[in-house]
This record gives structure tokens, C-alpha cells and sequence, in this order.
């Protein structure tokens, strides 16, 4: 059977430019704030990351005005953990992912509800505050102190952070989604930074990229967890040496070949894009990278029918890839998409 124009633009795409299909990615995050298939079931407990992906998504496109803000904000602060009234709870502060615990709806600062299951997640934090200030609330209603208390409770000897109280696995995702809460409140009491610096320092695996822990496998994601993670501390310069810094910048560089992979001998995924190219952007070397073979395959992995971006061409569109294709094409400054924060990854 003869391919369609659609496919033989997206196998033929070298040496082409394709078209960013900026309309439809605006619906497919719209959808994903108001219906999702029943595949994303599973993932009720962290709807608010799904939730973060569809409004930075929106916003990265300068498109916010089609949601309801005050609702979503409402909504995001029912989700706060808040102390009780004897404050026995305070180690367990935070944002949950979703109402799922049947928690009465609170989005005031007023005491919270004692529940012995009741606890924040880190990444529902980060993320709860992030979607905050994308919708531009002042977070006047976030209880700081319980916030940070949260995350105190969190870190570990080590260094490194659980997800929650009841403990989790321990690695650079978390030591990034700490940094951000710290960064966006303004208050980095929220964490040990020296023991934090050093967990990172030690995740510097034998090629130069960083591990999740020390002794493990280099991944494009740690990397820019703890890159960025070092640039939101303003210490970046300070833990790694200028040597040891361009034995980054060289493995960081590397991972490309059409688009980007995390490990060497890995196939490319869209969400790399970004994971790399921001590493590589604040890193300052990301202009010597190919943007056209990098937006070639973003692109190949484009819905050009119901939007969105997929990790791999041909396959099915999902938030978080539709949300990363994206911002790696901002840090390429495509035509249509605001400026993406690479340490922050929100719009700038």
C-alpha cells in the first residue's frame, strides 16, 4: 500500500523542514486537563503531574487563556497536606498527587486533616508548586514552613531524598525535585546542601555522566538533575572543576545522533530533547549541537492528527513526551513556543 503524504514526510525528513502543528499540541493539552484514556488510570495517585505537564505545556505555547485558573488553583491547594492542629504531622507536609484518600476539600490555610495515610510526595510538590506559579498565584496560601519541614523529613544520611515519609527509592530525581521546592520558595532550609552537593558529587560515574547513586549507570536524566540541580544552588562551578566539567559537556554532546538518547547504545526519545539539550544549555555549549536533525526528529514524532509528541516515531502521543518535545524545541527557540528555564524546566 503506497504511504501517505503525512508518513512520507516524516520518513523523508532529512534535509526538510516539517511543521510544528502548534494548534493541535494546544487541544491535546487541553484534552489532557479535561479527559484521559483509560490507560492513565494507573497513574491516579500522581494526576498532578500529568496536571503540570498539560498547563507548562500550555503555557510554553503562550495558551493559558483557554483553562479556568482560578479552578486549577483552587483545586491545587485542596491537594496541600497541611498540619494539623497539634502540628504532630508536620514532617509529613507537602502536596499529595489527587484527592484519591477522600481528604474533605481544603484549599485554605486552616489546619489540616489528621489521616494516618495523609502525606506529601515530593514530585506532587514540586510539581503542585510549579502549576502555582504558571498560573500565577503568589503562593500566599502555600504554608512554607510545613513545606520545607516535609523536606527535611525526607533527606537522607546519604544525601539523597525519598519520595515520602514511609520511604521510597533515593536517587537524583528527588535531590532535583527538593532543589526546585527550595528554589521556588525562596528558603533552602529545606535541605542539607552540603550532604545534597556531595551525594551528587559521588554519582559521577567512570565516562562523566551522572548516575542516579554512586557506582551506577550514567543517564542523560540524573545528569540534568544534578547539573541543574547545582545551577539552582548557584554551586555548579564550585563542586566540579573546569576539567571535570568539559568531561560533561563531551559525554552530554555525545548522546546525540538524530535526537538525543540517555545511555550510550540507546535508542533516541523525544523527552531526551530536553533532558540533554537543557543540560548541554546550561552547561553553555548547546549552539554546537545539530538543531536541524534534532527538530527533524522531534517532529517525526509528532500527532499530526490529535497532537502531541510521542517518545519514538509512529507511536502514540503521551503528556509527558507531548510536554518535553516541546520544550526541546524551545531550547532551539522555535517559532510559536516561549523560552524554556533549562534548570527549572517552566517557562522563563
Amino acid at each position: 500500500m503506497a504511504a501517505t503524504e503525512d508518513e512520507r514526510q516524516v520518513g523523508d525528513c532529512e534535509g526538510e523542514r516539517l511543521d510544528f502543528l502548534r494548534d493541535r499540541h494546544v487541544r491535546f493539552f487541553q484534552r489532557c486537563l479535561q479527559a484521559l484514556p483509560e490507560r492513565y488510570s494507573s497513574l491516579e495517585t500522581s494526576r498532578l503531574t500529568i496536571a503540570f505537564f498539560a498547563l507548562s505545556g500550555l503555557d510554553m505555547l503562550d495558551s493559558l487563556d483557554v483553562v479556568n485558573k482560578d479552578d486549577i488553583i483552587e483545586w491545587i491547594y485542596s491537594l496541600q497536606v497541611l498540619p494539623t492542629e497539634d502540628r504532630s504531622n508536620l514532617n509529613r507536609c507537602g502536596f499529595r498527587g489527587s484527592s484519591y484518600l477522600g481528604i474533605p476539600f481544603n484549599p485554605s490555610k486552616n489546619p489540616g486533616t489528621a489521616h494516618p495515610y495523609d502525606s506529601g510526595h515530593i514530585a506532587m510538590t514540586y510539581t503542585g508548586l510549579s502549576c502555582l506559579v504558571i498560573l500565577g498565584d503568589d503562593l500566599s496560601r502555600v504554608n512554607k514552613e510545613a513545606c520545607l519541614a516535609g523536606l527535611r523529613a525526607l533527606q537522607l544520611e546519604d544525601g539523597s531524598f525519598c519520595a515520602v515519609p514511609e520511604g521510597s527509592e533515593n536517587d537524583m530525581r528527588f535531590i532535583y525535585c527538593a532543589s526546585c521546592i527550595c528554589y521556588m520558595l525562596n528558603n533552602w532550609s529545606g535541605m542539607d546542601m552540603k550532604k545534597a552537593i556531595n551525594y551528587i558529587r559521588r554519582s559521577m560515574s567512570y565516562d562523566s555522566g551522572l548516575a542516579q547513586g554512586a557506582g551506577l549507570e550514567s543517564h542523560g536524566g540524573s545528569t540534568f538533575c544534578g547539573i541543574a540541580s547545582l545551577c539552582l544552588m548557584g554551586k555548579l562551578e564550585e563542586v566540579f572543576s573546569e576539567k571535570e566539567l568539559n568531561r560533561i559537556k563531551r559525554w552530554c554532546i555525545m548522546r546525540q545522533q538524530n535526537g538525543y538518547h540517555g545511555r550510550p547504545n540507546k535508542p533516541v526519545d523525544t523527552c531526551y530533547s530536553f533532558w540533554v539539550g537543557a543540560t548541554l544549555k546550561l552547561l553553555k555549549i548547546f549552539q554546537y549541537t545539530n538543531f536541524e536533525k534534532n527538530r527533524n526528529y522531534i517532529l517525526s514524532t509528532q500527532d499530526r492528527l490529535v497532537g502531541g509528541f510521542a517518545k519514538w516515531p509512529d507511536s502514540h502521543p503521551d503528556a509527558l513526551h507531548a510536554y518535553f518535545g516541546i520544550c526541546g524545541l524551545s531550547l532551539m527557540e522555535e517559532s510559536g513556543i516561549c523560552k524554556v528555564h533549562p534548570a527549572l524546566n517552566v517557562a522563563a
